[in-house]
């Protein structure tokens, strides 16, 4: 700031540099919009690699080509991708059964078996403080558990959320969120309602009834397992060798409590690990199924306070998991003169429950026809509203990507495919990206793609590139057997590792544009057959022996000769785009500064440095910078009149490289010199 001198000495002052570096824009982020067997609804989702994609959206799904895609593009060198689920959520809504696609849920009672609705869990998460249901089957394998295990049992309640998978007869718990010590009484900080659905990435919650007036303690969802009545004051302990019932469906198992001779315990505390004992020992038991032994060898009990009575305690029984298969609605019995002594007997009030309550109802939607791997998807949920911020327009929360791809586009009737790739294209144009189009399965013949373009030449646009052919992998949801995927989804990982390598100028295509993961291309193409796509505007993919399935083209679907764009090559495309992005964003410094000279010469400064550090990279033609580009902004470019109507005007041009396309060699026969 300015320097005032009030006394005599020496004052420092700092004197602004001018300088304001234009930072590159990243050029290879890319964005997918499908649908998947899980996910949040019309919500972009950044992903960095394939084990987020399988985190969030369930990995690969033989439904879903998108899902293919997206691995082909990390394959193939992409680092980063925004992805967008889209799922028919209105289609059969009234069926019988349904056929749209809806989340899982579960109700959570006060009583067990029913009684007052506490609250409704529905699989899904918040985003930007609002929650987003995450419809699909796969919420149907979620698991919820309720204890009181708490620091107050008398009014606090733990939940615990778990996904699991069912492999054959086993159960395996893929990932698990824990909430302790929650409360449905309001305004506190461990509400029930607010920690869990902040928290949790799996399911959200809510009231299933309204709350008493006064709130009560004991207005929280029943304990899972087997909650004996209370116990009496003050204690009574059984006898060594007291018997009691088990039933978990089987009939009634004999057990006794053993203190091997020892006096008995005068604490329920003290108890506790005998009741256990014997519980489990039940398990040794001839007539148990060998299935449910691990229910009772792995059972569990603990000592939970009750609001209903100061200081009075329940035993909780809870099966252990490890059956083959687990059954999470089981519930344990518990009867005879001995279970009616420590309290665990259903004649003295016991509260049989589930083990877990299992979320159920969660639906993809509608089936994928036989011998198809779609499932089908209306256009509207494609291509979305703007103004609801959903479809493509869920990208409108990105803050940058480069490259889009709707590989599922194709499988829409043909008109509704050119309108979803027509709506595409504007889009992308207005977010300066690039869109890449996928051909149809039934595309697999030259004839057929000569007809595919004549047929789709609205979709001719400069912000957009198609290939051809499709491309085969191979499907491990398949017995690894080849399957017919676009190319979107690998070229864009292409891309991404060309810039990387090379640079946004460097065509993605040639030698060494290998496509990886890609066992075969759905044809082979010859020189000739090549040379007839190639002045249309298609990228050819092509197998050559040594360097096997490469791209051999990159131009854009405005790249036809005829049309003689400016437009005609990817990597000029991409490279104005990536200029315009970098200084759009690096010149917002300049809005309502003084228009005059020193600010154009800060301009021409710092966006000359912007321009300068890329012709260093090798990214225009010339040999010399004034050959290569130029930035002007000065009393020419911005005239009185653009000064008093408050504009700036700022020209910058550059040499953009163009790839070498065609390589001609001329060889010529010479007369056989004589030397004297």
């Amino acid at each position: 700031m300015p320097v005032h001198p009030t006394y005599p000495g020496v004052y420092i002052e700092e004197i602004p540099s001018g300088v304001r570096p234009v930072a590159a824009v990243a050029t290879s982020i890319a964005a997918f919009v499908g649908s998947f067997r899980k996910g949040l609804l019309d919500e972009a989702v950044q992903l960095l690699s394939i084990a987020d994609f399988e985190r969030e959206y369930g990995g690969l799904d033989r439904n879903s080509e998108t899902s293919y895609a997206i691995q082909q593009f990390f394959l193939n060198g992409g680092t980063e991708a925004w992805v967008v689920r889209v799922a028919d959520t209105l289609t059969g809504a009234g069926a019988a059964p349904p056929t749209n696609a809806r989340s899982a849920t579960v109700t959570l009672t006060q009583d067990p078996g029913g009684g007052t609705a506490i609250l409704n869990v529905t699989a899904g998460r918040r985003i930007r403080g609002e929650s987003a249901e995450n419809p699909g089957a796969w919420g149907n394998f979620l698991r919820v558990d309720v204890d009181y295990g708490t620091a107050d049992p008398l009014a606090q309640f733990n939940l615990t959320i778990s996904e699991v998978r069912i492999d054959g007869d086993r159960t395996v718990v893929l990932q698990t969120e824990t909430f302790r010590n929650l409360t449905l009484e309001p305004d506190t900080v461990n509400n029930a309602i607010e920690v869990v659905n902040q928290g949790s990435r799996l399911v959200q919650i809510e009231l299933g009834s309204a709350l008493p007036a006064p709130f009560v303690a004991d207005f929280r969802p029943a304990v899972g397992g087997t909650l004996g009545d209370l116990l009496p004051i003050p204690a009574t302990i059984p006898a060594d060798g007291s018997a009691f019932g088990v039933d978990i469906g089987s009939g009634a198992i004999a057990g006794t409590i053993d203190y091997g001779g020892a006096a008995a315990p005068t604490t329920y505390a003290a108890l506790l690990p005998f009741v256990q004992n014997a519980v489990r020992r039940a398990a040794s038991d001839a007539t148990v199924p060998n299935n449910l032994k691990p229910l009772l060898s792995g059972a569990t009990v603990t000592l939970v306070g009750n609001s209903t009575a100061n200081n009075a305690s329940r035993f909780h029984v809870q099966l252990g998991r490890a059956a083959r298969p687990f059954d999470p609605t089981l519930q344990i019995a518990l009867t005879g003169a001995g279970a009616d002594t420590i309290n665990l007997s259903n004649a003295n009030g016991a509260l049989e429950n589930a083990q877990q309550f299992a979320l159920a109802d969660g639906h993809d939607g509608t089936p994928a026809a036989a011998g198809t791997t779609f499932r089908p998807i209306p256009l509207a949920f494609f291509q979305g509203s703007a103004a609801a911020r959903t479809g493509i327009f869920a990208l409108e929360d990105v803050d940058l990507f480069n490259i889009l791809s709707i590989p599922e586009a194709t499988f829409l009737a043909p008109d509704q495919s050119q309108t979803l790739y027509a709506a595409a294209e504007a889009y992308v144009e207005s977010r300066r990206a690039m869109l890449i189009v996928d051909i149809p399965d039934a595309v697999r013949r030259l004839d057929q793609m000569h007809t595919w373009l004549t047929e789709n030449e609205s979709l001719r646009h400069p912000n957009a590139a198609v290939y051809f052919p499709r491309t085969n992998v191979l499907d491990p949801l398949n017995g690894n057997r080849p399957r017919s995927i676009g190319a979107s989804g690998t070229v864009g990982g292409l891309w991404a590792r060309t810039d990387s390598q090379r640079g946004v100028w460097k065509a993605p295509a040639g030698t060494d544009a290998r496509l990886r993961n890609v066992e075969s291309l759905g044809y082979l193409l010859t020189d000739l057959e090549n040379g007839t796509l190639n002045p249309l505007g298609v990228n050819c993919l092509r197998n050559f022996p040594v360097y096997s399935n490469i791209c051999w083209g990159a131009r854009t679907l405005e790249g036809a000769d005829v049309i003689a764009s400016d437009w005609k090559y990817v990597p000029v495309r991409r490279t104005t785009l990536f200029i315009e992005e970098s200084l759009y964003r690096g010149t917002k410094w300049v809005v309502f500064e003084p228009n005059d000279e020193p600010l154009w010469a800060q301009i021409r400064l710092n966006v000359g440095a912007f321009m300068h550090d890329l012709f260093r990279k090798g990214a225009f033609q010339g040999t010399t910078p004034r050959e290569a580009y130029f930035v002007k902004c000065d009393g020419e470019t911005t005239t009185q009149t653009d000064i008093d109507l408050g504009i700036v005007n700022i020209e910058v041009g550059f040499a953009p490289l163009k790839p070498a396309e065609f390589v001609i060699i001329k060889i010529q026969q010479i007369a056989r010199q004589t030397v004297e």
